[in-house]
């Protein structure tokens, strides 16, 4: 096990906590974001994590183990988080409850739970690109994601201040607490291929498809629920070139 790798994946895991407590500082200081910039945010967000999952996961560990390996992982990925998707409780704005046994659990930690399961992927994502040793390719991932944390972060915190009773402080702190699972994440993932090598294949694309389904399946119709969709395609492009340029920029 590389110790230097996994110093790298520690790092990345604080950066991307650091990044989403910078998007949800922005409710201690704004009255009030719009439901348009949160949908063009998150859109952004979904374009960052879709060329991610092909750019930083998909496409190197195809040229690590092979094709099945990672369709394989795809598979897995997907699976689980639609899994933990129905079985989990938790909630989304606009979405509403789901999971089992909501009706025991109070909203605001419903929405935590939410934010959560979204910020899994992506902190297990970063610990499995260091992992493969596609040093490049992990920070070109790493500054992604944690770019895409800011939107989140203003998204999560608005979100639950909305919510009666709840604080700006409060708010803050929800959406701090949602992303710190990104740390473990990520030194599980760095962890688990470094002792395990010839899971790579596997890992990276099982990440990736625990990103993609979290796209597609949460965040892109989240996006389009208030009428925002063609700004929010938008962002998402946005996102898409600023990842390549990342990509293209770190030498991978």
């Amino acid at each position: 096990m590389s110790t230097a790798l996994i110093f790298l994946a520690l790092k990345a895991g604080l950066l991307l906590i650091t990044l989403n407590a910078l998007g949800a500082l922005f409710v201690l200081f704004v009255k009030r974001v719009s439901q348009r910039s949160l949908d063009i945010s998150l859109g952004f967000a979904s374009g960052v994590m879709i060329t991610a999952s092909f750019t930083s996961l998909i496409l190197p560990g195809i040229n690590r183990g092979g094709l099945i390996p990672v369709l394989i992982g795809i598979t897995l990925g997907s699976t689980i988080m639609t899994l933990a998707d129905r079985i989990v409780p938790h909630m989304h704005r606009i979405i509403g409850l789901e999971g089992v046994g909501t009706e025991h659990i109070r909203v605001l930690w419903l929405l935590v739970m939410a934010m959560t399961l979204h910020n899994i992927p992506e902190g297990l994502a970063v610990g499995v690109g260091f992992g493969s040793g596609e040093i490049s390719k992990a920070l070109a991932l790493a500054i992604a994601i944690g770019l895409q944390n800011i939107p989140e972060g203003l998204s999560i915190s608005f979100s639950a201040f909305s919510m009666k009773g709840v604080s700006k402080g409060q708010a803050f702190m929800i959406s701090v607490l949602s992303g710190v699972v990104e740390l473990p994440l990520s030194l599980l993932g760095v962890i688990t291929v470094s002792l395990v090598e010839p899971v790579i294949p596997y890992a990276m694309g099982f990440a990736a498809g625990a990103m993609l389904f979290v796209v597609s399946d949460e965040m892109i119709p989240e996006t389009h629920r208030a009428g925002h969709e063609r700004l929010a395609s938008y962002g998402l492009i946005i996102g898409l070139m600023v990842m390549l340029t990342l990509d293209i920029l770190l030498g991978t």
